[in-house]
This record gives C-alpha cells, structure tokens and sequence, in this order.
C-alpha cells in the first residue's frame, strides 16, 4: 500500500496506477482526505488517498519515492508486439466495458457507454446520455481528465492508445481543427513549413494527426515552450550533406 498526494482525485488515482504500475480499475482506495479550496486560496487541502492493488496484502503505507524505486527494479526489457487475435481482442475488449462501466456508475453523471470499438493499435469509446455536457465541462477540462485517465490506465495494461467521444465532442473539435488548419496548410504549401498557434490537450494530438497524414513527406512533430503549451510544427527533413 502506498500512501499519494494530490490536487484532485483524478491526479490521486493516476499517480497511484503509475507508481503502482498497473491499471486504475485494479487499485483499491481508501480516500483519506478530500481536497478543499480552503478560504480565498489559504488553507487548502489536497486529496490524500491510500493505494494498493486488489488483493494484494495491505502493508503500511510507504512513502512514494521508495515505491517508485521498487517499482523500476521490477521492470523489464519491452518485447515485440505481435498482432492480438480475435479472442484475446474480444478479451480485452471485455475488460475494458467492464472498467469502462464501473468507472460511470461510481460517477455522479448519468452517461452510458454506447460504442466501444478495439483493433491492434487503439481502442474507440463513446459515451452519450443526459449529462453529456457536464461530463464535458467548461472549455473541456472534464473530458481531458477523463481521457487522461482512461488512457493511463488502458495503454499501461493493454499497450493501446485510445479515442474518446463524449456526444459528438471529438467529432467537434476535429471540425473545428480542420478549419484552423486550412491557413496552416497554405503556410506550408507556400514556404515549406509552418506551426501552429499554442494548442491545449486533444487539439495537438488532432492538429498533428492531420498534418502527418497530408505531409507524409515532411517532419512533423510537436514541439513544447517554455510555459508548457504544445504547438505542431512542420518543416523540411533535414539532409545529409554529401
């Protein structure tokens, strides 16, 4: 058992599938503390949660940095992916209704999951139902934490990247993107290369995915500043010189 600090709950639950090295389904959580705002940002609190993986003995808790060592001793060499067949796909995809559903009836939102799709490289998930939007949250921040999270817990356990959809959100932002790019593009057609302005969370990852898939021939890669923010950036391969 190990014993994790944090802003919220989300941040709680992944440090404690990182440290732990296993998925958020798999942990079991004793909440020990709520976070509180305090007043006029003084005596706040953050969330203090104790975490273990199911079934595994309950030992005191240890401090985080010891388990981290712990964990790293424990890792071994990646192997090979070879392709999933049917049945351990249909098995995975199993796994992952089932994390999928406990995950929305331990929320507070009355949302379903309506489509969930797994191939050899991501899985697909959509939910939808009355409080779409307050799952989403203002400008999104609900939707990037829980896609944050999902995305921790699935591509630790399966090595599988993931694509949510709340409602038609994604589909949405992808629009939106593509709209945005149209300038981009005409940069790049015009002198070769160009970047994007600042982009936040899944706009980068949409913003990159079109730029690769129209300039195969180009260096196309995201590119962090100073405060943080990701910006796509697409430019010439550099050339060996003879």
């Amino acid at each position: 058992m190990i014993e994790i600090t944090a802003k919220t709950l989300e941040e709680a639950y992944t440090k404690a599938s990182s440290e732990l090295n296993t998925s958020i389904v798999d942990l079991d959580i004793e909440v020990v503390q709520n976070a509180s705002s305090g007043f006029l940002g003084m005596f706040s609190k953050p969330v203090i949660i104790n975490a273990s993986i199911k079934g595994a003995p309950k030992n005191k808790p240890q401090p985080l940095k010891n388990v981290s060592k712990t964990v790293k001793s424990k890792e071994h060499p990646k192997k090979e992916e070879e392709p999933r067949d049917s049945k351990e796909t249909n098995k995975i995809k199993y796994e992952i209704k089932e994390g999928v559903n406990r995950l929305l009836d331990a929320s507070c939102f009355n949302v379903d999951l309506v489509e969930l799709r797994v191939d050899n490289e991501e899985v697909y998930i959509k939910l939808d139902g009355e409080d779409v939007a307050l799952m989403i949250g203002k400008e999104g921040y609900r939707y990037k934490a829980l896609s944050y999270i999902l995305h921790n817990w699935i591509k630790i356990k399966y090595n599988l990247n993931i694509s949510l959809e709340i409602a038609e959100f994604l589909k949405n932002q992808e629009e939106m993107i593509h709209k945005y790019l149209i300038g981009i593009k005409e940069k790049i057609d015009n002198n070769g290369k160009a970047q994007t302005k600042p982009l936040d969370g899944i706009l980068v990852k949409i913003a990159l995915g079109e730029l690769r898939s129209v300039y195969p021939e180009k260096y196309v890669a995201i590119r962090t500043l100073r405060d943080g923010r990701k910006i796509v950036m697409v430019n010439e391969f550099k050339r060996k010189e003879k």
